[in-house]
């Protein structure tokens, strides 16, 4: 027999003819990777729903709550979630929940992911706002992509519900406006466990809303189409339910689960201690066009018995809080509650320190000496301009001379008096804000801040914006921010110029005799809080004299209309 003869390239295999090219058969793992996210072990740490104030944009102290909006702070002021307290009360016990405070925590990405690992949470909730939407979106991407069913709320989300959930498919939920009953009526809906609903709850149900009842299809499956206040995806479709009524009866509510929050991180510079906040009451009735209450509580302003958040106070009391926040969209929005609230402080001698915030049109000498008697040490005011014709514009509905008369009247009642001003509302001119500078330097004011002007959505502001072409060219929702930066650029008063203005107002009011020895003594009266209050103090030092960077865009933008 002949010896074959050995080829080296026959030998090489890449020398055969090319199969022929077959359809594409991609293995697939989905369903055993899906069953084993669902089929997981549950630990003793695994909750029902997670509520969460997540990490901020850059590490930094961020501002959200459940009706206002997103800012980063320059004091210090770390903000209690009470509102997502208040959603647990309501929650629990029929549901385990966890509220987790990022910001209070000072969590970063990686620790709040590690959280959701090990917690698992089968719901997660998230607050939303405009300078922190793509951020407050991440934490909806983690969670989705862990199993979560995931929700928003907030006063982003409400006016532009559709317009958020298109653009980011890891959001499966938003609750609009008022939350929280839509999100225990959602994970009642989900769960079906409306038989598990306390008494306290069932009464909240059928005072607030007499046509309520549950949405069901005729088999008893959940039908979330008559989840009002319900902002939902069907299929490729995003639809949006019919609103929620308000509560009518806040009294009825059940008390925040302070507990639930990381009490000793909250905050307040100058103030020896922790504070938190009571929610006093919901709305107010004036109509001032910039104001974010037009997309969240509204005009009809619901309060609170004095005697209900009187059970409130005493629980922090307990828990070793003795310094509070009344906090509202206007505190001062009915006289006899505030009156009775403050008699029963008095004479029940609860020894507390409080704040608040308050319009110069809703107070009189007799509230006001009152008010410190009960503990009152300080009033936030809305002042925000020196001329009238900025505040006709605006709705303000008040005037220069109402605002120096009630300052006035909480100094002489031992009352500090804080007071906020907006720089850039429509028919603000340089020599309009020359006046505003003015008119609070002659104000008994112990501190003052100067914002540019925000045009959140839903606003009427925000509208008067959209239809005069106010909003410079490529703005973000995360440039809406009135402490960071503005949007705004007017004719003749573009975006360089408010910021400008903004820090020029601070540091002429500041720097001056009366506020430097206020400040002054503010920092001796308290040496626990001296290193917090320098630290505020130099942030706004560095930042009012950061106007180098704006005068050369300013520049940049003159010269590119020219």
């Amino acid at each position: 027999m002949a010896k074959e003869t050995f080829d080296p390239i026959r030998e090489n295999r890449g020398s055969r003819a090319a199969l022929k090219v077959p359809r594409a058969n991609f293995p697939n793992a989905d369903e055993i990777v899906r069953q084993g996210l669902l089929e997981d072990s549950k630990s003793v740490e695994t909750v029902d729903i997670m509520l969460v104030n997540p990490p901020s944009p850059d590490g930094g102290i961020w501002i959200r709550s459940q009706h206002r909006v997103g800012r980063r702070t320059r004091e210090n002021m770390i903000w209690p979630q009470v509102s997502l307290a208040q959603m647990a009360a309501l929650l629990h016990p029929t549901y385990k929940v966890k509220v987790v405070d990022a910001i209070a925590e000072r969590m970063s990405w990686s620790e709040f992911s590690a959280l959701l690992d090990r917690h698992k949470p089968r719901y997660y909730l998230t607050q939303v706002t405009a300078p922190t939407l793509e951020n407050d979106m991440y934490g909806v991407f983690l969670a989705k992509a862990r199993g979560a069913y995931t929700i928003a709320f907030g006063t982003h989300v409400t006016p532009i519900p559709r317009e958020t959930m298109r653009p980011y498919p890891s959001l499966d939920f938003i609750l609009l406006g008022e939350p929280d009953l839509t999100i225990r009526d959602l994970l009642d809906h989900l769960e079906g466990k409306f038989d598990k609903r306390p008494a306290n709850i069932q009464k909240l149900f059928a005072d607030h809303d007499p046509t309520y009842k549950p949405s069901l299809n005729e088999d008893g499956t959940a039908n979330l189409s008559g989840v009002k206040g319900l902002v939902w995806r069907r299929g490729d479709e995003i639809v949006m339910n019919g609103t929620r009524p308000f509560i009518h009866n806040l009294s009825d509510m059940p008390l925040p689960m302070h507990e639930l929050l990381p009490l000793q991180k909250y905050r307040m510079p100058l103030l020896k201690g922790p504070f938190t906040f009571i929610v006093t009451s919901r709305g107010c009735p004036a109509a001032c066009t910039y104001c974010i209450k037009h997309v969240s509580y509204q005009f009809s302003a619901r309060v609170r018995s004095p005697e209900n958040i009187m059970q409130e106070l005493w629980k922090l009391k307990n828990l070793g809080i003795n310094n509070i926040h009344m906090y509202a969209d206007l505190f001062t929005v009915n006289r006899d509650q505030v009156v009775g609230l403050c008699q029963l402080m008095i004479e029940q001698k609860i020894n507390i320190k409080w704040t608040c915030n308050s319009r110069v049109d809703y107070v009189d000498e007799e509230m006001l000496a009152l008010m410190g008697k009960a503990g009152c040490w300080l009033i936030s005011w809305g002042i925000e301009s020196g001329n009238e014709q900025i505040l006709k514009h605006a709705r303000k509905g008040v005037y220069p001379e109402k605002a120096a008369n009630s300052l006035r009247a909480a100094k002489k009642a031992g009352i500090k008096n804080w007071g906020y001003f907006i720089i850039g509302l429509p028919g603000e001119t340089e020599t309009t804000i020359r006046e505003t500078i003015e008119f609070a330097k002659k104000l008994p004011l112990d501190i003052a801040l100067f914002h540019v002007a925000a045009p959140y959505p839903g606003t009427p502001f925000f509208f008067e914006v959209v239809k005069n072409g106010w909003f410079r060219a490529g703005t973000r929702w995360e440039q809406v921010d009135m402490d960071k930066g503005t949007v705004l650029d007017y004719p003749d008063l573009p975006a360089e110029r408010l910021l400008y203005w903004q820090k020029r107002a601070f540091r002429e009011w500041a720097f001056r005799p009366g506020p430097i020895m206020t400040y002054l003594k503010m920092l001796m009266s308290d040496t626990s809080t001296l290193s917090s209050a320098i630290n505020v103090g130099l942030q706004h030092l560095n930042w009012s004299s950061s106007e180098s960077e704006s005068k050369e865009r300013f520049a940049i933008a003159r010269a590119s209309k020219a």
